[in-house]
């Protein structure tokens, strides 16, 4: 049987992967439930309007903080890059062609993604072997 494409960590660009900076987090929930497979789990107003969403156990955040969407976001460790591609592709959603990255020594399968509210995501997965 083979598995579904899964989110397996998550690493913000800036500050915090769980507060990443939006203008209604309705929208942004709504938007990367239905695009990315993420469902939510949480949803506070105080101090400021936050969502936090889940996918296969990782979680990302969104928040009416007043940060610079197009200044951050989030670089998400997957399984299965090209099912994952494709499962988005299957969604309406325009991604970046997969490409190799090497870092530290370590070669990566990557793809990028940028979402209507100028989050940019950076999926990865070390290629196999490595």
């Amino acid at each position: 049987m083979k598995t579904k494409p899964a989110f397996k960590e998550a690493f913000p660009y800036q500050d915090d992967v769980l507060a990443l900076p939006v203008c209604d987090v309705s929208s942004a929930s709504e938007w990367y439930c239905k695009h990315f497979g993420m469902n939510e789990v949480q949803r506070t107003t105080e101090p400021v309007p936050t969502v936090i969403l889940e996918r296969d156990g990782t979680r990302v955040g969104f928040a009416v903080n007043g940060g610079d969407a197009s200044q951050d976001g989030a670089a998400i460790l997957v399984s299965d890059i090209h099912g994952l591609k494709r499962e988005f592709g299957n969604a309406g959603l325009e991604t970046g062609d997969i490409r190799t990255d090497d870092r530290d020594g370590k070669s990566f399968a990557v793809f990028f993604v940028v979402a209507p509210d100028g989050l940019c995501y950076y999926f990865h997965e070390p290629k196999s072997g490595e």
